[in-house]
This record gives C-alpha cells, structure tokens and sequence, in this order.
C-alpha cells in the first residue's frame, strides 16, 4: 500500500514526459521505481481472496459470504466511478467518460467470487489458475469479430472504450478475465492458511519458486504468456530491464507470475520473521486498507493541483486542472529525488487519520465500517 503510493506521487509530480518502462527514454531509476509498483495490484488481489476466505472462520456461512461479497463489490465499482475517477481526472470531459480501472476489477471480480463460494475450494482453484494461466491464449481473438458483443470482450479481456448508449464513453484499463482469476486463486489460497504453520510456510515457499521459475523459463523462450516478448538492449542492465518488463494492462501471465511468485516467497518469509518495532506502524494502513487508498489520492491529488497553482502565482504560467497521469502543464514538476520526498510526506501526512479510524474499527463492531 506505501509503495503504491509512490506510483501516484510520480505520476503527479515527476517531471519526467515519458513511460517509465519505455527503454527507448528511461533511466534505471525512472524503470524501477515503476516496476516494483507493479507488484501492487496482484498482491491486493490476491490477498483479498484470501481474506474474504479466512473471513468464515468466524463461522460466517457461505451464503452470509456471498453476500458480503457482492455488496462490497458493488460498493467498490461504485466508489470507482463516482469518487476516485472523477477525482483523480476532472475537468469538463470527466463526466463523459467512466474509467474502470482497479478499484472496478476488484468490485466485478468480488462479484464473480460470490457466486463461485458456492464450488468446493478445489474447483474454485482450478477456475482461478485456469483464467490466470490461460487468459492470454485468448489474445488473438478480435472484438471486432464479435460484433454486437465487442464491448462485453473488452470489459473482459482488452483495453479500450465503447459507448455506453451514446451519451458517454467507457474506458477498461484493467480487463476483468485475469483479475477474476487471480482473486479466485487468493480464496483458493485461504484454504492453505488454515495449514498448521510449517506445512503452510513450505507450500508458499515451493509455490513462489514454482511461479517464478515458470516466469524465467516462459519468459526466456518467448514462447507464450506476455504479448511483447524480451530483447536484448544496448546493454546488459537494459536487456534484463526488457526481461522484467511485462504486461500489465491486461496483465500478461509473466506479469503475474513475476509479481506473485516474489509476494508468496515474502509470505513464507513473514511467517518466522520478527516484524521489527520501527516497522509496525505499517499494520496500521492494513488495517484501513480502502480508507488508506481514498485518502492517499485525495491528498495526492489536492496536493498536486496546490502546487501547480502555487505555480501559476509565482511564474505566471497557465494551469489545466484537468490532470491526469502524465499530465505536465502544471508547472510544478520534480525529478526523481523529489519525488521520493513528496512520497514520504503522503505516507507521513495520512498516518494519524488511518491510525484514528484503524482505532474506530477496533472499538465498534458495526458491519458498515468492514465496508470502508
């Protein structure tokens, strides 16, 4: 959650123009300060499922479970296109487009899993690892082939817009087929944490060198699971920089296998290691993960559009409101030490708010607030 936090203050304060993960334009340090935030996404995903799992230990009932599911997924779609979009991208054109990005993926995939929890864990397994694994055997098939259903194939498996009834456009920029499997296998994986612990730490562990070895072999021969396949760069630290640089909307199989191959192997980590005192304040933004995520945006996205109007005042230069990622008419741009600092400052700055409701949470059991 800290570190996705750095990818939102670099895309609203970096004054770098290009993709960071363009090899053609990019540093090393531009490369991997975006590349280790792609573990972000997967990892929520997955330990979602996880969660909404060990959620019945509790003894709430699988239909008690559906629900809760299909209620915080639509919560979730809801706060998608009403809250973070429109504020994370406002302007007079904001209104006329609805971004599904990942707050949508994981509302749809909450309300695909609602209605999996009725299968045997096995078979909700198999359903996960089988969209996970195989989704981009799909890649070849064009929406345009399609017809009348184009726009159902790119919620579900390609990045683009279409109509909505003609009076707005929708924008899919993370299709759901991959994120529903990922969440399934998260649920699937609950199942292992119920393991007594050393059995459990040695299935993260064979599990994570089994995703990353898949990622190594497939990757290296170019034979299936990212669309863009690796090349060798101008120079060494360039062409292991391609080697990394896989897909992610939608995300490739070697993006997921090279993301949660890594998170599985730190899970079995964690299981013997000693969080040390200096680092536990991070428990407190797990605890309040969506009101962590609302507000990390809201100052992120206040702040930017401050100093751009502070800008303004001290060089005269024209400001566009309408900011968005990538996004340089501010006139408040850093590089990438900069960047690092503002990160910091957010993370520092949103702490006693999540620690405040991390404690509201504590004290009242009220099922509205497992919704915020």
């Amino acid at each position: 959650m800290v570190i996705m936090a750095l990818d939102h203050v670099r895309d609203h304060f970096s004054k770098a123009t290009f993709d960071p993960t363009d090899l053609t334009q990019t540093t090393p340090g531009y490369f991997l300060t975006r590349w280790i935030t792609h573990f972000c996404a997967p990892v929520f995903v997955l330990l979602a499922g996880t969660g909404a799992r060990l959620s019945r230990k509790g003894g709430k009932s699988t239909r008690d479970l559906a629900r809760f599911l299909w209620t915080r997924g639509l919560w979730l779609i809801l706060l998608e296109f009403t809250i973070v979009r429109p504020g994370w991208i406002f302007g007079s054109g904001a209104a006329r487009v609805l971004w599904g990005e990942v707050l949508w993926a994981m509302g749809c995939s909450m309300v695909a899993l609602a209605g999996l929890v009725f299968l045997p864990a096995g078979r909700i397994a198999v359903v996960g690892v089988v969209l996970l694994v195989g989704h981009n055997l799909l890649d070849p098939v064009d929406r345009m082939d399609l017809g009348a259903a184009n726009w159902l194939w790119t919620a579900l498996h390609r990045v683009g817009e279409f109509s909505l009834a003609g009076f707005a456009r929708f924008h899919v920029g993370y299709p759901l087929l991959a994120w529903i499997g990922v969440l399934a296998c998260g649920y699937a994986l609950g199942e292992v944490f119920l393991w007594e612990t050393e059995r459990r730490r040695r299935f993260l562990v064979w599990l994570g060198f089994s995703a990353i070895t898949g990622f190594v072999l497939l990757r290296a021969a170019r034979v299936y699971g990212d669309p863009e396949p690796w090349q060798r760069e101008a120079n060494d630290l360039f062409t292991v920089f391609s080697f990394l640089n896989c897909t992610k909307y939608p995300p490739s199989v070697l993006f997921l296998l090279m993301t949660l191959g890594p998170s599985l192997l730190a899970l079995a980590w964690f299981e013997r290691a000693s969080l040390p005192r200096a680092w536990r304040p991070l428990l407190v933004f797990g605890r309040v993960p969506l009101f962590y995520y609302l507000l990390h945006f809201t100052v992120i996205r206040g702040g930017a559009v401050a100093a751009g109007l502070m800008a303004r005042h001290a060089g005269g230069r024209i400001v566009d409101l309408q900011l968005g990622t990538h996004d340089h008419s501010s006139g408040f741009r850093l590089g990438l030490p900069g960047v690092y600092l503002v990160w910091v400052l957010v993370v520092l700055a949103i702490y006693p708010a999540c620690r405040w409701f991390a404690e509201v949470k504590r004290r009242h059991t009220s099922s509205l607030l497992s919704y915020l």
